[in-house]
């Protein structure tokens, strides 16, 4: 079952302390290393450690890309990372690929990906009892690591998450 992942979802989570909602969702991410550069956890940076970790203990895996026409073709319209995580997924017929981005989610869609992101992936946290208040990690995320949400999109998920 492999599940790819861009920078976005990874960088966030860590910089909240979040990072293994992952791990006990997916078991394994596999990154490009386009991603690993945006992740930049070389440095001394907002989540960087708990990167570092997940890297060490082998959750988190850096994959070659083997399509570099891809991901070119890919990097018309998106970042390197971007591309290299849907080139990654395709290649690999990964169950999930995590990505924020609106071009890129439209893009890996349309390529036959199934796509979540973060807000997917808080989500379904709260309701494996992953973690206690949903809202109190949503709003983590937009204090913390400026993650940006239409405020009428956070609205109708908190106005679900009530009703499940």
């Amino acid at each position: 079952m492999p599940v790819v992942s861009n920078t976005s979802p990874l960088l966030n989570l860590a910089i909240i302390g979040q990072l293994d909602l992952l791990r006990q969702q997916f078991n394994e991410i596999l990154i490009p290393k386009a991603v690993l550069e945006e992740l930049r956890i070389e440095e001394t940076l907002p989540g960087s450690e708990q990167l570092r970790q997940a890297i060490a203990s082998g959750w988190l895996q850096v994959e070659e890309v083997g399509n570099s026409s891809l991901v070119e073709l890919l990097q018309r319209d998106l970042d390197k990372g971007e591309a290299e995580a849907i080139a990654l997924a395709l290649l690999l017929s990964a169950d999930w690929i995590l990505l924020d981005e609106r071009d890129g989610r439209k893009i890996a869609k349309s390529l036959g990906l199934q796509v979540t992101g973060i807000i997917g992936v808080v989500i379904r946290a709260s309701r494996l009892g992953l973690v206690s208040s949903l809202p109190a990690v949503i709003n983590q995320l937009r204090e913390e690591a400026g993650f940006r949400i239409a405020p009428n999109l956070l609205a109708q998920i908190l106005r679900e998450e009530i009703k499940e």
